[in-house]
């Protein structure tokens, strides 16, 4: 019993030392200071955190900030960041007891982007300085002025490396995004898209036939919320992320609150857009009485533009109203939005509506959690144009029509005429597509995450991250009875629904550690389980009744389609800085996918990169090459990645579908032979480059060298009949994409009160596929078959017919003076020795070629800044070089049983013999045109006035425009859109899709 309590009273001594001790080790320290910038005027709301730990705090409007933590004797760091600004470092000690500890803090400006802090892939934030790879950022000034109406064509011009076109003028827009060229022949070449932590869904559904036109589903997100855009753009950046990051990975950053009274900001903005140009279209007098070649009769007609009739100068304006604020504990932001926006084609608009909340909470001095929501709802008005599958549709309508027939209502009958010719197919008169077919889209989507983040002791840090992506795009169609399409005379009504529910489990783990003082290493661990599922319903019906626009007022057909699929992965990554000036980093993630069979279903995927600062070294710093160069960094990067979007969930099994014959329920046989051998493209990249600063830091460089390597390409093989099945999903093929890219950032002016940046990019990449089995050739149906994937040529070029020449290359005429395409060897009298047909064609094998490239040579751009005072001018030009259209539009439009564009005023007038167009709508390679543009993209001018009236900090005045000019040779409406939509393979195909507009814009902004 003596021992019992003589130990219990040990224990207690130890313990009572132990607290005794513990109380000792932490010292109540209050730190306090001011932030100014080099001028000596205060910097507010820039991050002040000590390093570490998550205490921290935001400087204020006067530039003061104060701390009271709780900290264990040590030293620290005090970093102080904030955008624009180069990160500062200033030490202290925790001895014990009360401390009062002042730290002023002087930040210098960061206009280069230099000491950028990014977050590289799940390790946290790192200085660009130390990356091995090249990463670049847009921050929300760039996005502001844009006049974009999504996130992703507010980018355009923006990233070196990138190819970012709109694909239509409609009112949401339709964008691609490549980065560093194709990744995939039968997939998607978009990136992978993370907001906050959730990985996005941007899927771009054609629920209704529309001509190729789909809504990517990045027109949910506001720019106005973005804080920030960081873009890993190859395999050498973006390993880690697995088997979904073939194509590049764009993380997007949203606004978030911020210590200090509430602040409130409102915007308003009205826009007007109107078409940049219009076709030239037939205003000759007179049309031919028939299509015989040897009858010359002419009839005088009265000819109609109808493009004036089509196009209209539209409107749209947008709302914005944001509160944030908080405490150095709790911080909130919260958001509301409204954006409408008004087509070019009558009858066709866009609305969105959007409510976003951030909130941002402190659970003691280690831990924080942070919860998102972002809620939209989108509708939309369209008009189809017809095109790739259907026939109906208001600028295939415009196309297919003579122009010489009035397409106006009839007055007494209330009925459209039809404008195309009886004898052939007919098509939809344009202005009855407008006023009578009722189209739309609408979706509801919530995007929201909870993130907590705890740092248990110095240097460690845990990352939990639960994102969710759920949305229901609703898409209807009607087109009434009797009416003047070519296949839905007796009445159409369809109605398409997606829903798409994603959610993303993520934990990472990281330690940084100063082993000693020339070496610091950062270890990361890290784990993701992802979940998806799709439901898919369409319901088609035709014959309608005389009344009511739904499916079951006719003939219904019906189908629906549900998928699932798990995506596991987990990796690990070492960082070492030596000395602060070579850093070198290693990883490794292996992921699993349900899609693939268990054989192939586990993939490995490594990463490695290194940089030499090599301007950290003595003998930089000493010698006199610093005072004109003042930094240099060598990088180099290897990596491997894959992708997921060239198989669905269920392509590897041979699916077969029901069938009812005779009452009885049955299944048939699918055209596609399942394969359970399928695995995962890979890409492999290596990456050299460079970055630099001259002249006191005026000037900044960054150069890149490419070279990607993607190979167990999925494509579709084509089977022997004999094997039941029509073609199979294998491997096979590679596809190659190399090149480099540069980026150049240089004040050109830098004073009190005047500031001038410019900003040029330059990229050039050369793709090239091969291992298309077969002939070589691999046509695809978005393009009307006459494009392909084609061994040795880049993905997508134009492969058809030419035209026949003679060896002096000019054009070998048919003995009635017409064009005629290439079949071959020709005789001694200079025409082809096959027979003939009755018109005096020959007959025989027509052969083809690669006869255009979409891919462009170079991609450019140049941004200039000015800042006078108040004021604040934006101007920039991009552009893309060396790329062919296929014109398919004028094709249709110069053809003599159309004849409504300029082309065919030619044939009436005699200046070539008649049944030219008719020979040359055969001979593809006639409408072969040069793409390349430069277009004057955004120009902004503000001012801003700060007057004393409701509490107003300043109120802001804008004036904007967008694609206000185009310089280019192409003869349609725009070398840029393209009929296939995102279309991966199928680019640089115009058959008359919408036009993008020209758009100017004037808006306010007030800040409370």
């Amino acid at each position: 019993m003596r021992k019992f309590i003589k130990q219990t009273r040990v224990n207690a001594l130890v313990v009572a030392v132990l607290l005794l001790l513990a109380v000792r080790s932490y010292g109540q320290v209050q730190i306090k200071g001011k932030i100014t910038d080099d001028k000596g005027e205060a910097v507010p709301f820039v991050s002040i955190l000590i390093g570490s730990t998550t205490i921290g705090t935001t400087s204020m409007e006067n530039g003061d900030y104060a701390l009271a933590p709780s900290l264990q004797q040590g030293k620290y760091t005090l970093i102080v960041s904030g955008v624009g600004y180069k990160s500062e470092r200033a030490s202290f000690e925790i001895t014990g007891g009360s401390t009062e500890i002042i730290r002023n803090i002087i930040l210098k400006q960061d206009v280069l982007g230099l000491d950028e802090v990014v977050v590289t892939g799940t390790m946290g934030a790192t200085s660009k300085r130390e990356l091995g790879n090249s990463i670049a950022t847009v921050g929300a000034k760039d996005l502001q002025f844009s006049a974009a109406t999504s996130l992703d064509g507010a980018l355009q011009g923006k990233i070196s490396g990138a190819q970012i076109t709109q694909n239509s003028g409609n009112p949401a827009g339709g964008i691609s995004v490549r980065m560093r060229g194709p990744s995939t022949i039968v997939g998607s070449s978009d990136p992978l898209y993370i907001v906050d932590g959730v990985i996005v869904n941007n899927d771009s559904r054609q629920l209704i036939d529309l001509g190729g036109y789909s809504q990517n589903r990045l027109v949910d997100i506001n720019p106005a919320d973005i804080e920030r855009i960081e873009i890993i753009k190859g395999a050498a950046a973006a390993a880690i992320y697995g088997s979904r990051a073939n194509n590049g990975v764009v993380q997007i950053f949203t606004k978030k609150g911020k210590e200090g009274k509430p602040a409130i900001t409102f915007s308003t903005q009205v826009r007007v857009s109107q078409i940049r140009k219009k076709m030239g279209f037939n205003e000759y007098p007179f049309a031919f009485n028939n299509t015989t070649a040897t009858d010359l009769a002419q009839t005088p007609v009265t000819r109609y533009d109808y493009q004036d009739m089509i196009f209209r100068n539209a409107v749209g304006t947008e709302n914005y109203l944001s509160v944030s604020g908080g405490t150095s504990n709790t911080k909130y932001f919260l958001s509301a939005s409204n954006y409408y926006n008004q087509g070019i084609i009558n009858s066709t608009d866009f609305n969105r509506n959007g409510l976003r909340i951030r909130l941002q909470q402190k659970l003691g001095e280690k831990a924080s959690i942070t919860a998102g929501a972002n809620y939209v709802y989108s509708n939309s008005k369209e008009i189809p144009n017809g095109g790739i599958n259907e026939a109906y549709g208001a600028l295939t309508g415009f196309i297919f029509s003579n122009n010489f027939v009035n397409p106006a209502v009839d007055p007494v009958t209330g009925t459209y005429p039809s404008t195309a010719p009886v004898a052939v197919l007919r098509r939809t008169n344009p202005l009855e597509a407008i006023a009578r077919f009722d189209f739309g889209q609408r979706t509801n989507r919530i995007i929201s995450d909870v993130q907590l983040n705890v740092k248990p002791f110095a240097g460690f840090n845990i990352n939990y991250t639960l994102g969710l992506d759920n949305y229901t795009q609703i898409a209807t169609a009607y087109i009434p009875p009797k009416n003047t399409t070519p296949t839905q005379d007796g009445g159409f009504s369809r109605r398409g629904d997606a829903t798409v529910f994603q959610i993303n489990n993520d934990v990472n783990l990281s330690y940084t550690k100063n082993v000693s003082d020339w070496l610091v290493s950062t270890t990361g661990l890290g784990g993701t389980l992802q979940y998806d599922k799709t439901y898919t319903f369409a319901a088609t019906a035709q014959q309608l009744g005389a009344f009511g626009e739904t499916i079951n007022n006719g003939t219904i057909v019906a189908g629906e389609f549900r998928s699932e699929r798990t995506i596991l992965g987990a990796f690990a990554q070492q960082s070492l800085g030596f000395k602060d000036r070579l850093f070198v980093t290693g990883a490794a993630r292996i992921d699993a996918s349900s899609v693939y069979g268990e054989n192939n279903r586990w993939q490995f995927f490594p990463k490695v990169s290194g940089s030499y600062v090599i301007s950290n070294e003595d003998f930089w710093k000493d010698g006199g090459i610093s005072r004109f160069l003042n930094s240099f960094k060598i990088r180099a990067a290897w990596g491997q990645s894959g992708n997921l979007t060239a198989i669905g969930p269920y392509d590897r099994f041979t699916n077969y579908g029901p069938i009812i014959y005779g009452s009885q329920t049955g299944y048939v046989s699918p055209a596609q032979y399942g394969n359970f051998n399928v695995k995962p493209e890979r890409q492999t990249e290596t990456e050299i480059g460079a970055d630099l600063s001259l002249f006191d830091e005026r000037l900044s460089i960054e150069f890149s060298v490419f070279n990607k390597k993607v190979e167990d390409l999925i494509l579709n093989r084509t089977l022997a009949p004999t094997t039941g099945f029509n073609n199979r999903l294998i491997n096979v093929g590679t596809m190659t994409n190399k090149g480099f890219e540069v980026m150049a950032k240089g004040v050109l002016i830098q004073k009190n009160n005047f500031k001038w940046i410019t900003t040029a990019t330059f990229t050039s990449n050369k793709n090239v596929v091969n291992g298309v089995e077969g002939n070589g050739v691999l046509p695809f149906a978005g393009g009307f078959s006459q494009v392909a994937a084609v061994n040795g040529y880049p993905l997508g070029a134009f492969y058809s017919t030419f035209f026949a020449r003679n060896n002096d290359g000019s054009l070998l005429l048919t003995p009635a003076g017409l064009p005629q395409r290439e079949r071959g060897t020709q005789g001694s009298n200079g025409q082809y020795t096959t027979a003939r047909d009755a018109a005096g064609q020959p007959v025989g094998t027509i052969l083809s070629k690669v006869i255009g490239d979409p891919n462009p040579n170079a991609i450019l751009s140049l941004t200039n800044e000015i800042e006078y005072g108040k004021f604040s001018f934006r101007m920039q030009w991009d552009g893309m070089l060396g790329f062919d259209v296929f014109n398919f539009t004028r094709r249709v439009g110069e053809r003599d049983l159309y004849g409504g564009l300029k082309g065919y005023e030619a044939e009436l007038k005699g200046e070539v013999p008649k049944g030219t167009s008719a020979a040359l709508f055969s001979i593809f390679e006639n409408y072969i045109e040069d793409g390349s543009f430069v277009k004057l993209r955004e120009i902004s001018a503000s001012y801003v006035l700060a007057p004393k009236l409701w509490k107003l900090q300043n109120v802001r005045f804008t004036l904007s425009g967008r694609n206000l000019l185009s310089i280019d040779n192409y003869s349609g409406w725009d070398p840029e859109t393209n009929a296939a939509g995102q279309d991966n393979a199928v680019r640089g195909f115009d058959f008359v899709e919408v036009p993008i507009p020209r758009t100017f814009l004037f808006g306010i902004s007030l800040n409370f």
